[in-house]
């Protein structure tokens, strides 16, 4: 009968999906960390954020100044900067967390990776996450995760009550 697939859809449909965004250091800004607090992200890291996909990383930093750029491991560990996977320098950037694993970020600016500015994180597919320096790396299955578009870019303003619209 269709009730038991009806009443399957709506439990289904019906389960929240929560996913948060996280400025990364709980910092005013994606900066040179202070002698005093070298490793804040690091340490960042480290706290039991259980990230997971469908969440976000928010790099706030004057784009004139600083950039984020994401590398390999072997870029991050060396703060080699040619190659990287991704750019970002818009100064209010997005990272979309859209698969299980290890993602490496650091500063695109030549000099800032090795005073620290570089952030190293481990999502795994259950939400859990860790920055431990592991060389292996958890797996899910790419049909056990929902799929979604890395975005970066600004983030949208409200519009001002004086903008036409043609």
């Amino acid at each position: 009968t269709p009730m038991p697939i009806l009443l399957l859809l709506l439990l289904l449909l019906s389960t929240p999906v929560l996913c948060a965004i996280y400025k990364v250091g709980d910092m005013d800004s994606w900066a040179i960390p202070s002698p005093a607090n070298h490793q804040i992200y690091a340490s960042w890291a480290k706290y039991d954020r259980n990230l997971s996909i469908g969440d976000s990383l928010f790099f706030l930093y004057p784009p004139s100044q600083d950039s984020v750029i994401q590398v390999t491991k072997e870029a991050y560990d060396a703060c080699a900067l040619a190659h990287p996977i991704l750019t970002m320098n818009d100064g209010n950037s997005l990272f979309n967390i859209t698969a299980s694993g290890d993602f490496y970020f650091t500063s695109g600016v030549d000099g800032h990776c090795g005073k620290s500015q570089k952030l190293h994180i481990s999502v795994y597919g259950d939400g859990s996450s860790s920055s431990s320096s592991s060389s292996s790396s958890a797996e899910s299955p790419a049909a056990s995760a929902p799929s979604y578009p890395v975005v970066f870019g600004s983030i949208p303003t409200q519009r001002s009550a004086s903008s036409s619209h043609s």
